[in-house]
């Protein structure tokens, strides 16, 4: 049997994927069920517990294959980058609608009606998924009720062009293990949000951006490195803001800074070793 990554294909001893089947072996294997995220934003364990290490995290809208559902815990696949894990149940929807917007800022509020002073206000992320039926002065109404202000949200098929000032915008929010949101994110989780908001595919971890992303550059050339360049270590990466700044989300500082690269190079060597690779989209 080929061994697979479990991070991006859904099995297990008692239950894989069907479209796995000659590939790993399993008790019995399933096609996923499609459904979408319906909170805005949905932890993804590694194994099916509340304490369980948080691994990433889907969005609004976002949708996922389910295959096995269990005691609140479903086990699923995300659509977009293939991520495997266990979300609590009562976050998903079988009822999919197609997304017609994209929250385009870092974060933003549905509210009950068109109104910027009604309540309860509902936080979303960049990127969250959102079916808008209508407008309504300065706001979208959507699908399930809601309204967003819109100017807050880019149509489904428009993307920002520059990925390192989405990144940006992020600055100082907190560093936190397996997030991608305003509420904290994780190195990887910031370059993985500021890529797919220009359109581009971005898979979710380092050693996985590392090794599918741009092209290789010569590791001993510093000064050459210009904007959007991605530095990576072993298990971290980070984004050149231009030619001598880093912009990371990193666990020194616990939140997203910007510093000069060779501090932090210098920094990084004493605990976790040399720069792995340099890469250009």
């Amino acid at each position: 049997m080929t061994k697979l990554d479990s991070r991006l294909h859904a099995f297990r001893a008692d239950l894989a994927d069907s479209r796995l089947a000659g590939r790993v072996a399993a008790t019995r294997y399933a096609e996923g069920r499609v459904m979408q995220v319906a909170t805005p934003l949905v932890t993804v364990h590694r194994s099916p517990s509340s304490d369980a290490m948080q691994i990433t995290q889907a969005l609004m809208g976002e949708r996922l294959h389910v295959f096995d559902e269990q005691e609140g815990w479903a086990w699923v696949q995300l659509e977009a980058d293939c991520y495997v894990g266990y979300v609590s149940a009562n976050a998903l929807s079988p009822a999919l609608t197609e997304a017609t917007h994209r929250v385009a800022v870092p974060a933003t509020f549905l509210y009950p009606a068109a109104n910027l002073k009604t309540q309860p206000a509902i936080a979303v992320t960049l990127n969250a998924r959102l079916c808008a039926t209508g407008m309504e002065g300065k706001f979208l109404k959507l699908a399930d009720g809601h309204f967003v202000y819109a100017d807050h949200v880019m149509p489904s098929g428009a993307f920002e062009d520059d990925f390192v000032g989405v990144a940006g915008r992020f600055r100082h929010v907190p560093y936190y293990w397996g997030g991608k949101s305003m509420q904290g994110l994780d190195c990887s989780g910031l370059v993985q949000l500021a890529l797919e908001a220009c359109g581009m595919a971005c898979p979710r971890d380092s050693d996985m951006q590392e090794q599918g992303l741009g092209t290789a550059l010569q590791i001993n050339d510093l000064d050459g490195l210009r904007r959007g360049d991605l530095v990576f270590w072993n298990g971290h990466v980070g984004i050149m803001t231009d030619s001598s700044t880093l912009l990371h989300a990193n666990g020194h500082h616990m939140m997203v800074v910007a510093e000069p690269l060779r501090e932090a190079v210098d920094r990084i060597a004493r605990q976790h070793g040399q720069i792995t690779s340099l890469k250009r989209l």
